[in-house]
């Protein structure tokens, strides 16, 4: 069509130069351009020649708007004719042409400096493929989540696109109605020098100097980055709080993000029984927890609050503050609250009241861990964070390590905080977080060593330097802090270098000020300026990040091995089970103490089943025998030296009322108390034929003593007693004569065998008669001899006088001696009353047996008060007093035990078991052996095992 046209104006013009009707100077094919020229007419100048008139129809064209024009029609040209000539079509086709070369020259020289400037930006940028780590995993797999053809279709076409863009061919026509736009010169000069003016643009470019260019294009990548970083918070505030919304509600969308949650709570689940669970069979703890270790004061429990995004943790000045292992669960929630894993209680992390009470807290669980003697503790404290926004990870805070042992400080402090820290870091999938005070001198840390030993090749290590504020203000040469941040001023390596800022050292900081104090320092700092740092490494939102990826990467890789292992395990020790206790439930401790507590309650409730025949006996016995001996020498013997029965009776009633106000109620209660421990004890310790278990036989023993300690008996029955007792030894009427035998059968019991005690004494004292001296061959020694010697003198005595007093004179201790001198025995004037003491009390007692056999007939004359008789049975009377008061004393104490203290016993039965029960390590002491360990074992391993599988069961759901 363009040729077409070309081949019409061609015919046009050489008609129009062929008529010569005497026109004069140029015709108007001169005066066209000469682009134009050269384009429609290929064969100008040419000779004349001429063609008939002819009647065309050309269709006009525009090149911007590309729309056909109304059709016009040419006049007949005849030769010699020149009517009025208008070539404004060819002067439109020029300026048309001049246009389209300005805007291909523009487009040139355009393209020629931008590819330039693409080139030196590319030039510039870091490579990026060394820090991919830092993306989460999920952003390489979003091709799996998202379907990129439904997307692809649901965009709009490129047609539609370009309806959307302007109308660049009317804007051309506006263009070519300017007439300062239609200048004299060629379109293909105004195209070059387009192109020239870009070239001269380039080589003043090229005059500014490198150094220039590069701070420029670094401040202008720092303000995009900070731009961009702006709104990336301020993306991040919104989105945490439409989360913090979502998960208030409960609508469909609920349940991925229930899953989510959840799952680092399962981890930790399993986490806590492992720190509890004794490895056996090489089954070790391998799961992946990420562990802040570091030097002292170095900002570990600054880093980890800034991750927690609350204050949380006790502070001091310089002091050692972290005392204990401190395992800090970061989960989302809708709430910022804090929990223990033993405690119902939530901590409201936005109250300051409630972050005080949580430091208090933690403090005090640190300092009642530590043991007596020791400055640290190896258990560890569980603490669940849960809050929106909150990156997802187990951490364990550990205490700082030392170079000195301080005064206050025990001496082995130094090597237990290294064991402790060796034995989270030895761990292979533990993600080491190692922090490095940025304000001290590098040479001085200690952890960096201990880290460099447990993790060589730097795979699981994420090296942190703190205080970079106050390191850019001290160090005198920058450059040795890109030295540390990169690794080299020390051979420690790790997986990535992160600086961060803690504050400016005031302990009431908040994190939102320590956060926006972090966002100016490093906005300003040099380091970042000069590129010595890089953005993806500074700030602990990234930190938090890149920690939180690394911990989840590691988990994924390591948690199904973990599970074998488990599992093999409990194959292990199920087979033992099988192989050693066939015949027996596999109980753990807890089911076993839980047995035995209620064997101790059942023989706790069979006191209970004792017939007050039974009590009654055992008290009256137990009680003549602690008050047999005060009744013997200190009432009896005194009253029957009497000359007369109305003495022996004032003497006996002023001996029984001082014994009964002063010891007789304490020694009653004393018996019944002695009574009821040794009825309980009987029935701990009783063996029940083949259902005694041995196993408890520990248990029941710690049980029964602790029960008995903490027994007291009624204060008020020792008063409510005493009367009792007083009431009962005041009667003296017999009624009949089978209390009469009684009380005489009783009194002939209690001196014979107070008679055998004395006869046992007497013959310890003089040695073994000649009978056994002839069938053992044992002979007496000095001493006995004397003795012997000394009695036989004696006794000699009282055959002279069966009434003699109790006690020697001393002319009669002096004539024994010197009668023992004459014989050539040596004796001491104290030998011979303690010889004599013996000797009387045996004479009294058989001469008080000879009476009481007197006195079986004399009832008759104590009914008539041994009026007109010369039997006189005052001792018998005595005895029956003190065993009715005896009877009276047990049947009260019998309703004592069993109305109030065999209950209060049992409270206190209880009251000890469920003490028992809250204490672990007194039910790991009181319950051992091969079998409660197995037993335990297989229970802890079990339930591992069962936890990991849900665990990972819910972590391919969420991948």
């Amino acid at each position: 069509m363009w040729r077409a046209r070309a081949a019409a104006a061609c015919l046009v013009c050489q008609s129009l130069g062929n008529s010569g009707y005497g026109m004069k100077g140029k015709s108007p094919l001169q005066k066209l351009h000469l682009v134009s020229r050269s384009i429609h007419h290929p064969c100008y100048p040419s000779s004349k020649f001429q063609r008939p008139p002819l009647r065309i129809s050309v269709q006009q064209f525009s090149s911007l708007n590309h729309l056909t024009l109304r059709k016009t029609k040419l006049l007949y040209v005849k030769h010699g004719y020149q009517p009025h000539r208008n070539f404004w079509l060819a002067r439109v086709a020029s300026r048309l042409l001049k246009l389209r070369y300005l805007v291909l020259g523009s487009a040139v020289g355009g393209g020629y400096t931008a590819k330039k400037t693409y080139d030196q930006w590319k030039d510039m940028m870091p490579d990026l493929s060394d820090y991919k780590w830092i993306v989460p995993d999920f952003v390489w797999d979003l091709d799996e989540f998202i379907d990129f053809e439904k997307l692809n279709k649901a965009l709009p076409d490129a047609e539609d696109l370009a309806r959307l863009l302007p109308d660049f061919d009317k804007i051309g026509e506006s263009l070519s109605s300017l007439k300062g736009f239609f200048s004299p010169g060629t379109p293909g000069e105004t195209a070059f020098k387009a192109t020239d003016q870009g070239y001269d643009n380039d080589k003043q470019y090229k005059k500014v100097s490198d150094k220039d260019k590069i701070d420029q294009l670094q401040e202008e990548l720092l303000r995009t980055q900070l731009k961009y970083q702006r709104m990336l918070e301020r993306l991040e505030k919104e989105n945490k709080e439409l989360r913090k919304l979502v998960l208030q509600r409960d609508d469909k969308g609920i349940h991925q993000r229930k899953l989510k949650k959840s799952l680092i709570d399962m981890y930790s689940e399993v986490l806590d029984i492992l720190s509890d669970y004794d490895a056996s069979y090489n089954t070790q703890d391998h799961l992946p927890r990420v562990v802040v270790v570091g030097d002292q004061s170095a900002g570990k429990t600054s880093v980890l609050e800034m991750i927690a995004q609350a204050r949380i943790f006790p502070r001091g000045s310089g002091e050692m503050m972290t005392r204990s292992p401190v395992k800090v669960t970061l989960s989302e929630g809708p709430h910022h609250v804090a929990l223990f894993k033993d405690s119902s209680r939530e901590f409201d992390l936005t109250k300051e009241e409630d972050l005080a009470a949580l430091r208090n807290e933690i403090e005090i669980r640190m300092r009642n861990s530590v043991k007596e003697g020791c400055t640290v503790s190896t258990e560890t404290i569980s603490l669940n964070v849960k809050g929106p926004g909150l990156q997802r990870m187990v951490l364990v805070d550990l205490p700082g390590v030392i170079s000195t042992v301080t005064s206050g400080m025990a001496p082995d402090t130094k090597e237990t905080i290294f064991s402790i820290s060796k034995a989270y870091m030895q761990n292979p999938n533990a993600i080491i977080l190692c922090i490095q005070d940025g304000s001290v001198d590098a040479e001085r840390s200690i952890v960096t060593d201990l880290v460099s030993q447990m993790d060589p090749q730097g795979k699981r290590t994420i090296f942190v330097l703190t205080k970079v504020d106050l390191a850019e203000k001290n160090v005198a040469s920058p450059s040795r802090i890109q030295q540390i941040i990169e690794g080299k001023l020390f051979p420690m390596k790790a997986l990535g270098y992160f600086a961060v800022v803690t504050g400016k050292g005031n302990t009431n900081e908040s994190i939102d000020s320590i956060k926006e104090y972090e966002e100016d320092f490093f906005q300003n700092s040099k380091l970042l300026k000069t590129c010595m740092l890089k953005a993806h490494q500074v700030t602990t939102r990234n930190l938090s990040l890149a920690v939180s990826d690394c911990f989840w990467k590691m988990v994924r890789e390591s948690v199904e091995q973990q599970a074998d292992a488990f599992k093999a395990t409990r194959f292990n020790l199920e087979t033992e089970w099988k192989n050693n206790y066939p015949r027996l439930r596999e109980l753990d401790r807890n089911e076993l103490f839980e047995k035995a507590k209620n064997e101790i309650l059942d023989e706790v409730i069979s006191l209970t089943q004792v017939t007050p025949k039974h009590w009654e006996e055992i008290l009256q016995k137990t009680l003549w025998e602690r008050v047999s001996t005060h009744v013997i020498e200190n009432i009896y013997l005194p009253a029957a030296q009497t000359v007369n029965s109305g003495t022996f009776n004032t003497t006996v009633d002023i001996k029984l009322k001082q014994w009964t106000d002063k010891q007789l109620p304490n020694k009653a209660v004393e018996v019944a108390w002695a009574t009821l421990q040794e009825e309980f004890s009987r029935f701990m310790t009783e063996q029940k034929g083949k259902e005694h278990d041995d196993i408890f036989d520990k248990l029941k023993q710690a049980v029964k003593e602790e029960s008995i300690k903490r027994h007291k008996w009624n204060e008020r029955a020792e008063d409510s007693l005493r009367v009792i007792q007083h009431n009962a030894l005041e009667d003296r009427s017999i009624s009949d004569k089978q209390q009469w035998d009684a009380a005489i059968h009783f009194m002939e019991e209690t001196l014979q065998s107070r008679l055998k005690d004395t006869e046992s004494v007497i013959e310890d004292m003089v040695g073994p008669d000649w009978k056994k001296r002839w069938l053992y061959w044992i002979t007496r020694s000095k001493e006995q001899h004397v003795r012997n010697e000394t009695k036989n003198e004696l006794e000699k005595l009282i055959k002279c006088n069966d009434d003699h007093a109790a006690y020697l004179a001393n002319d009669e201790v002096t004539t024994v001696r010197k009668n023992l001198e004459a014989r050539g025995v040596t004796v001491d004037p104290c030998l011979i009353k303690d010889t004599w003491h013996q000797i009387y009390r045996r004479h009294f007692l058989r001469t008080a047996l000879s009476h009481c056999n007197l006195c079986r007939r004399g009832f008759y004359y104590y009914q008539r008060h041994f009026v007109d008789s010369e039997l006189e049975c005052n001792d018998v009377v005595l005895f029956w007093r003190i065993q009715r008061m005896l009877a009276i004393t047990a049947n009260t104490l019998r309703q004592q035990l069993t109305n109030t203290e065999v209950r209060r016993l049992e409270k206190n039965v209880k009251e000890v078991l469920e003490d028992f029960a809250e204490d672990s390590e007194k039910k790991v002491t009181l319950l051992t052996g091969k079998r409660v360990q197995l037993a335990e074992d297989l229970k802890k391993v079990r339930e591992i095992q069962e936890k990991l599988e849900v665990f990972i069961e819910a972590l391919h759901q969420e991948k």
